[in-house]
């Protein structure tokens, strides 16, 4: 998924420094990724560690997790129920009507064709689920396959913070159900779907990873549309671009952020502590240095690297624009 912050290409920098830093062998870490997104990194070491502990506040990023990471065995039918899935005729339902083309709400997220199939896959996948005909890591494997898959052929610039007015290229090819295929393990591994300053007082372990937002953005909005595919429940959409309500975090609002962030590293109960953050976030580096020293050693590594983002200004799809990640380290 083309996601705000993603970690995809700094990984292999994070999964470094962390294994750099720590004493203990991986094979013996509980590794706990708070604000996970689409879990990249906690997929990184996945395999390597004793277990993952995987959480994030919103249900797209709840579903992805205890598909990516909750999931550890294989899942024999995947094929099969893929296939009934692709196969299922179009369906007007919720999504068609609020969020696809020549829908009753106008707004143009999809092609009419991919809507009705969303609305099709996605009442499918309800129906096995009620008659148990899917078990839970089944339920979640077609549901994260099915939510990226969407979001493949979703008519945006990026995030659902708003649509196009016409249907881009890729928004008009047919969804094709891609499945979300996931690392087997040996060992099993922890999913969450709650506020991470609530979590971290109820959990323990090895190495803490946090990749909070970084400023005023909300995921919630942004990404509301996977949030309703989700959910799938009947609630009346908001406004030209049919929102939801939502959560609001406080790291993304510059009142707050500093005593959050000081509030969760209080009581983490994890001796190593590593923190994404980049320059052009709401709190300074001296912010966060000034925080980790009152609860231990603290040091900080900086990566510049490349990132892309939409370029509104002429007719190329893409600029690079230079951006200085940091991952500020505790050890408590």
């Amino acid at each position: 998924m083309n996601y705000i912050g993603s970690k995809n290409k700094l990984s292999g920098w994070i999964k470094n420094n962390i294994t750099q830093t720590i004493t203990t062998p991986l094979s013996e870490v509980v590794f706990c990724d708070l604000f996970a997104g689409t879990g990249i990194v906690g997929r990184t070491f996945k395999p390597e560690v004793k277990q993952v502990i995987a959480n994030d506040v919103e249900l797209y990023s709840y579903v992805l997790l205890k598909n990516y990471i909750g999931n550890h065995l294989p899942i024999a039918k995947a094929a099969f129920f893929i296939e009934k899935l692709n196969s299922l005729s179009d369906k007007k339902g919720f999504i068609a009507e609020n969020y696809g083309e020549n829908g009753q709400a106008n707004r143009l997220y999809f092609s009419e064709e991919n809507a009705q199939k969303i609305d099709a896959c996605r009442q499918t996948i309800a129906t096995w689920k009620k008659k148990g005909e899917i078990s839970e890591n089944e339920y979640y494997f077609l549901l994260a396959s099915l939510l990226e898959s969407a979001d493949k052929v979703a008519n945006t610039a990026s995030v659902y913070g708003a649509f196009l007015k016409k249907l881009k290229k890729s928004a008009e090819k047919p969804i094709v159900i891609e499945p979300a295929n996931f690392e087997i393990t040996k060992n099993e591994h922890q999913v969450f779907n709650q506020d991470s300053n609530q979590l971290i007082q109820k959990i323990e372990g090895d190495v803490l990873y946090l990749d909070p937002p970084y400023n005023a953005r909300q995921y919630g909005a942004n990404y509301h549309l996977l949030n309703t595919i989700a959910e799938y429940d009947n609630f009346i959409p908001k406004g030209k671009t049919g929102l939801r309500n939502y959560y609001k975090s406080a790291y993304c609002q510059k009142g707050k952020v500093a005593e959050e962030l000081e509030e969760l590293i209080k009581n983490a109960q994890f001796k190593y502590i590593f923190l994404s953050y980049n320059n052009e976030g709401l709190l300074s580096v001296a912010q966060i240095r000034a925080i980790f020293e009152k609860f231990g050693k603290y040091q900080l590594e900086t990566k510049k690297y490349q990132r892309f983002k939409a370029d509104k200004t002429n007719n190329r799809n893409h600029k690079a624009s230079s951006t200085e990640e940091y991952l500020h380290i505790l050890e408590k």
